[in-house]
């Protein structure tokens, strides 16, 4: 993606079923699950690069034992930060006793990190913050054992200002109010209950409260406290959880906006937020990985039992498109296979756009997500091609010469790698994107593969703000001096922001809506931006569910094609000699490409949760009144 967003995160919980001593057996180390879990988080780098984290517990430690550990950093690499202050520590007491060495129960003992039951968060900051304090897993502490808890997440709560009310009615006096806060807080709380009604049944049976601890931790029903905690949630979320004594749980909203996926054997339980991250860290089939159901939550007892149970009533599944365009790994095998097929649904778009001019046609993409659904596009090419040939030879089978065929059928498809990004300079001026010079350089250009009667077909995952295309792609391929320069998104035009995780908060940092009023002003129309702004003003104190998004009404009055014209103009500069076209995917045939992934709201402004309308209308009266404010 040329326009850098921020999104997502990461989770990564695993379980061991086994005593330690089994995996120092059979793998050689009782840092097995240590291991594992920082594979399992440097799999998912791709999901968050602001911060890193990591939680363990020890099951069945003795009064006064440590059981609960805890790092997090918000280092330029924390990942390998974390890991490495784990490593340091490990390492600090296993030179310091030696005879620990041999000895798994030893190392569970007296070494920190080392456990049974882990959880890891790899995140990107969508308020922008990125202070320790802000970085997953969140721990709220309690001398029970079975009190204690730990989250970590993927997700984002439309209406954290009603739950964190909520918790005030409660009579508690949250520390923040932020989603992560008050999500752990409302689960607490019913957690806490949980535990006193449990107590008190084990005190009217006799039992002292030293007994009834080992009771309460077996009899504690997870399912319950997610039930009663997640009453008013509206947002996208795919969150993990941990309790000191050993129980676990990951939770995924109705709408499954948030993935995750897990895998169980005899020896392990592991979720993730990708499959092929379960697949390659564990070495196990494509079938054999899970996806949590939308509604569910994964329940992970502390005895190893493990059940998938209803929560929330899933509602239609909105699963996010963006993760098979974008986010995700491209090495699962559906994803991989979807965005080919989005490349190949764009050409007939493209073959228009260069009058089916394929000799004259050089195709590239822009690195590095851009290249799946190229592959897809150059593969449609050529079959068109191929038509193309036969149709010719199949003409004049009676008059073709030997020569003539043999030019015929040596005619492929132009392909070059085009565009190549400085990856060190992005790292660099991503810190002050108003070095408009150094923008212009984030990436370099072949030289020397263009000619100036040639078309230059250029794709890219989706375009969002346009920044990078304005100030140095296009300027960048025009250098080359070709004819035309047509810039294909493998996504449909972006039109609304993001309130589930992906940080696209604001209205008019993205391109298609600047267009779009573009157009309305040129066509005097700009009235219907008045019009739409007071009747999102006149819904402020409707509850969620009788909100419309009105900001559709803005795109309305014209055709795709008009407001992707609009959008080449804008991001074009008078030194632009080439002509520029840009082509976006369509819905329908996004939804082709990725018929499980149907979330589409930043598309369409069809949000998958009542909050998302809220936010939507918010986010462009913020805009009408010039508030530089996020609108959640």
């Amino acid at each position: 993606m040329s326009d850098a967003i921020k999104h997502e995160c990461g989770i990564a919980l695993l379980r061991l079923k086994k005593p330690l001593s089994f995996y120092k057996d059979k793998y050689g180390s009782a840092f097995y699950g240590i291991q594992k879990m920082y594979l399992l988080m440097e799999k998912q780098h791709n999901r968050g690069q602001d911060g890193a984290g990591f939680a363990s517990i020890k099951l069945d430690v003795e009064p006064g034992e440590r059981y609960i550990s805890r790092v997090r950093s918000n280092d330029a690499q924390p990942i390998q930060d974390v890991f490495a202050q784990i490593n340091a520590r490990i390492n600090e007491e296993m030179a310091a006793h030696p005879e620990y060495s041999t000895d798994a129960a030893l190392q569970k003992k007296n070494i920190p990190y080392i456990g049974e039951l882990f959880l890891g968060h790899v995140r990107y900051g969508t308020f922008g913050k990125n202070s320790i304090e802000s970085v997953h897993p969140f721990l709220r502490q309690n001398n029970w054992m079975h009190r204690n808890l730990i989250i970590a997440g993927n997700f984002n709560m439309t209406n954290v200002t009603e739950l964190f009310n909520s918790l005030v009615e409660l009579g508690q006096h949250p520390k923040e109010m932020t989603d992560t806060v008050t999500v752990m807080e409302k689960i607490g709380h019913f957690l806490d209950d949980e535990v006193t009604e449990l107590y008190q049944e084990c005190k009217i049976n006799g039992l002292s409260k030293r007994e009834a601890s080992p009771v309460i931790a077996e009899r504690l029903d997870i399912a319950k406290i997610l039930q009663k905690a997640s009453k008013g949630w509206d947002g996208g979320y795919a969150m993990a959880g941990l309790f000191g004594h050993g129980d676990a749980f990951v939770f995924r909203d109705p709408a499954g906006i948030r993935p995750a996926y897990f895998y169980e054997d005899d020896e392990i339980v592991v979720v993730a937020s990708e499959r092929p991250v379960i697949q390659t860290v564990f070495n196990v089939d494509f079938e054999k990985v899970q996806e949590l159901q939308p509604g569910n939550a994964l329940l992970i007892k502390k005895n190893g039992s493990v059940t998938q149970q209803e929560i929330i009533a899933p509602t239609l599944k909105k699963a996010c498109s963006f993760e098979r365009i974008y986010f995700s790994r491209g090495s699962d095998a559906e994803i991989y296979q979807e965005r080919k097929e989005l490349g190949k649904y764009i050409l007939p778009a493209v073959l228009e756009a260069i009058d089916n001019d394929t000799d004259n046609t050089v195709f590239s993409y822009i690195p590095n997500t851009a290249e799946t659904s190229f592959y897809g596009m150059i593969e449609a090419a050529q079959d068109f091609l191929n038509q193309r040939k036969n149709k010719y030879i199949l003409d004049n089978r009676k008059t073709l010469t030997k020569e003539k065929l043999e030019e015929i059928l040596s005619v492929k498809i132009r392909t070059e790698k085009i565009a190549i990004k400085d990856a060190k300079l992005r790292t660099f001026i991503t810190e002050d994107s108003s070095r408009d010079d150094l923008v212009a350089h984030v990436y370099d250009v072949t030289y020397g593969v263009i000619k100036t009667t040639d078309n230059l077909v250029i794709i890219d995952d989706s375009i969002v703000r346009g920044t990078t295309l304005k100030m140095s792609i296009l300027k960048m391929m025009d250098r080359l001096n070709p004819k035309r320069i047509v810039v294909v998104s493998s996504a449909p035009q972006i039109r609304y922001p993001d309130c589930y995780g992906i940080d696209m908060a604001k209205l008019e940092g993205l391109v298609a809506f600047r267009a779009a009023l573009a157009l309305l002003k040129e066509r005097n129309l700009y009235h219907i931006v008045d019009e739409v702004y007071h009747k999102c003003k006149a819904q402020e104190s409707f509850i969620d569910t009788e909100v419309t998004n009105f900001v559709t009404e803005i795109y309305a009055p014209f055709q795709p094609q008009e407001i992707s014209d609009k959008m080449a103009v804008m991001l074009s500069s008078p030194d632009i000699k080439a002509e520029v076209k840009i082509i976006f995917q369509s819905v329908g045939n996004l939804h082709k490409a990725c018929p499980k992934n149907l979330g589409d709201w930043y598309f369409t402004g069809e949000y998958p949760t009542p909050g998302g309308n809220r936010v939507v209308n918010k986010a462009f009266m913020n805009f009408y009144e010039g508030k530089n404010a996020r609108a959640y």
